[in-house]
């Protein structure tokens, strides 16, 4: 039995890397919108980038402090042990599939990249509302920046938004002599996030070409403002099916701890024998399906 566990240790692991994996490296799903790429992009050839200036966030990394590790260890392991015991009613099985929980803090970490990401993207399409409007009233580019900075400082009260803090960083190197394609560039490859990159391209390659700046960046911001718009409606609109999809995961471990707590006699034979490869088989369908889920429900724009 000791051998079946480790077994489902190692491949529940792999199908919950499934979508971490796809996420990273796979295309988008079949719905993504193809019209909302911008043509517009630098040669595809790596260039030598500067390096992140001291004290500015790189929002692909994050450490995590020390509560925050022992927290998730805490709850992944107590969450891993809760299956194996409600699977296999055995203290070996507990413990080995406990262990999965020492993996928890790696996935932590990746969730609060993605949540940093996020709330960065978010916050940046309320920068290009703002910077399309200063650049339509006339303003120089480098003015409108600045103008944007004071619009959302408004929405975003607390300074240490990260949309604020980038702003500032920005017009400061402007300040200092810095070039706005410098600014612009170090602070897409911090980001990482994709609409920012794809503005920054735009906005370089017009600078280089010398086209009518205003009129391109106007219409660049239009483009992304109206993709994340429609990204953010298939996030409403699929909310609900996530919120089913968890409950579905979650029900047949509460059907079982249900049955062997009103039933014990009548689940005893999947406790024994040929029993436990039943339960092993019951499990990696479970967590199959629950990465199956998450892949389908990560639907990109």
């Amino acid at each position: 039995m000791i051998y079946i566990v480790a077994v489902i240790a190692v491949a529940g692991g792999g199908w919950l890397m499934l979508p971490l994996l796809r996420s990273r490296s796979g295309p988008g799903a079949a719905g993504r919108l193809k019209r909302f790429r911008l043509p517009l992009r630098l040669s595809q050839e790596p260039e030598a980038t500067a390096p992140h200036a001291t004290g500015l966030t790189n929002y692909s990394e994050y450490r995590l402090s020390v509560n925050e590790r022992v927290l998730s260890v805490v709850i992944g392991m107590a969450g891993a042990g809760l299956v194996g015991f409600i699977f296999y009613k055995s203290a070996a099985a507990t413990a080995i599939l406990a262990c999965a929980g020492l993996y928890c803090p790696v996935l932590w970490r990746k969730e609060m990249i993605r949540r940093r990401k996020l709330q960065l993207q978010l916050q940046f399409k309320q920068a290009l509302s703002s910077l399309s409007s200063a650049l339509g009233a006339g303003k120089s580019v480098e003015s409108a920046f600045q103008e944007a900075l004071s619009d959302l400082r408004l929405l975003y009260p607390d300074a240490q938004a990260f949309i604020i803090k980038e702003l500032e960083t920005v017009n400061r190197r402007i300040e200092n002599g810095e070039t706005i394609e410098a600014a612009l560039k170090d602070w897409s490859a911090r980001a990482q996030v994709e609409d920012i990159q794809q503005f920054t391209d735009v906005f370089i390659t017009c600078k280089r070409s010398g086209g009518n700046l205003v009129h391109v960046i106007r219409r660049t911001a239009s483009i992304i403002q109206e993709k994340l718009d429609i990204e953010q409606d298939i996030q409403v609109m699929m909310a609900q099916k996530r919120f089913e999809s968890k409950v579905l995961s979650f029900a047949p471990l509460i059907v079982v701890a249900v049955l062997n707590f009103s039933s014990p006699d009548y689940m005893e034979p999947l406790y024994q024998g040929a029993g436990y490869l039943i339960m092993t088989v019951a499990l990696l369908i479970l967590i199959g399906c629950f990465a199956i889920t998450r892949w389908i429900m990560n639907v990109k724009v």
